[in-house]
């Protein structure tokens, strides 16, 4: 059924990544506006984004609504992108709407991309199903990402911002602001996180111009509660399912708007927060699995922001990192590695399958300039021949394996393993 919907999709791929309004518009029109039917909270950011819809989905849910969750990119399967109360949308469905999507599609006018058309796919089930409320994640950017045809959301949120796609977005974090904050609808409430000065300002100015009521989050305190991770926002108490202490920030974020929304009249209860924080699950995000019987972290750390979280996170094991890294060609790799390698690490160089990936090749020259110091710097021509030779000689009382740089790498892994 799979390959069915990779099919189904297939043929927008070659339309590659054009932001833009006008054809996502086109479309849900075709298809009877269903984005008009379902109230949103709308998330944008660098990083945090899915975390911060995998605790709104789980909150909500918990408070007993019908709630849809559409984020990307997908680990293995197209159907994780479109859930309903924390399950994915089942194949078959996705099928039928697909082509029910195909079926209005004008091939004589400018063809839709396969974002565009997975999220239209999105809007139709959640307008079917007659969610009470979807929680949104922008694809890239904000301003015009295929999400933002929504005019009234319950709320936007940005979560973070951070030099990334800046090929697309802007050369300057005052540019790519710009971009995200387009999800920044007049007078609808807005929530953000820690934004460097530069970006703070532009999207101050967005707020300002727009009338919008807002709050600037800070992070939640850690407090001691039993054996469980816990934390606590202004007067709410609640475990933390996810790890690294971005977390702190992110789970702020996620109750921060919570607080709002009660006051608008939606019935979050303390219960409800509580065992939706306690059962939010975001896959490959700082991620304990094992491969073999062998215990390794998965992470899909992208940019230079991902990785300092990273970095923090291992830094509290006080032991030695064995990476295994794969990138696309088009990230930081330097200001990657800058961030990630320590002395005595080992470094582990892997493509990244069926994706514009660095080369290896590249990646080592790079690594052995950045950091001198490491162990090893090892290529290989698959992730899986790199984890077989890491597994013949990690030391499991000084060492951690640690699977990282690419999203997309990490679904590689999910889907064999």
């Amino acid at each position: 059924m799979t390959e069915n919907i990779d099919l189904l999709l297939e043929s927008y791929q070659k339309f590659g990544i054009n932001l833009g309004l006008e054809r996502i518009e086109k479309l849900l029109q075709l298809l009877d506006n269903p984005h008009k039917k379902v109230s949103i909270i709308h998330v944008a950011g660098t990083n945090g984004k899915g975390s911060v819809c995998a605790y709104l989905s789980s909150i909500f849910t918990q408070a007993g609504y019908k709630t849809g969750r559409f984020t990307s990119p997908h680990l293995v399967n197209w159907n994780e992108r479109i859930c309903i109360n924390e399950k994915p949308i089942e194949e078959e469905k996705l099928i039928n709407i697909l082509k029910q999507i195909q079926s209005v599609i004008d091939f004589t006018s400018e063809f839709p991309t396969q974002f565009e058309v997975i999220t239209a796919a999105a809007w139709l089930y959640f307008a079917q199903s007659e969610v009470d409320i979807a929680i949104m994640e922008v694809g890239l950017g904000g301003r015009l990402d295929a999400t933002n045809v929504c005019d009234r959301p319950l709320a936007s949120i940005i979560t973070s911002i951070s030099r990334e796609h800046w090929q697309r977005l802007g050369d300057t974090l005052g540019k790519i602001a710009t971009e995200k904050a387009g999800v920044i609808k007049k007078e609808c409430p807005v929530i953000v996180g820690n934004l460097p000065q530069e970006a703070k300002e532009v999207v101050e100015n967005k707020i300002k111009t727009l009338n919008c009521p807002h709050i600037w989050v800070k992070p939640a305190q850690k407090i001691p509660h039993s054996s469980e991770n816990w934390a606590k926002y202004e007067d709410i108490e609640y475990p933390l399912s996810l790890g690294g202490n971005i977390q702190l920030q992110n789970s702020a974020l996620a109750i921060a708007t919570c607080k709002i929304l009660r006051k608008k009249g939606w019935n979050l209860s303390q219960e409800a927060i509580q065992q939706g924080m306690k059962k939010a699950n975001w896959r490959g995000r700082i991620e304990w699995v094992r491969w073999e019987g062998q215990k390794i972290l998965i992470d899909g750390a992208h940019n230079v922001a991902s990785a300092r979280v990273l970095r923090e996170y291992v830094d509290t094991f006080n032991k030695e990192i064995i990476w295994v890294i794969g990138m696309l060609s088009t990230k930081d790799h330097e200001g990657i590695f800058q961030t990630l390698l320590s002395s005595n690490d080992e470094l582990h160089l892997v493509p990244v399958p069926d994706h514009s990936t660095a080369t290896t090749e590249h990646l080592s020259e790079l690594a052995k300039k950045v950091n001198f110091q490491l162990k090893k710097v090892n290529q290989y021509s698959d992730l899986f021949m790199a984890l077989d030779t890491v597994k013949k000689t990690v030391n499991n009382d000084k060492q951690i394996i640690v699977i990282c740089g690419s999203l997309y790498l990490l679904g590689y892994f999910l889907k064999i393993n």
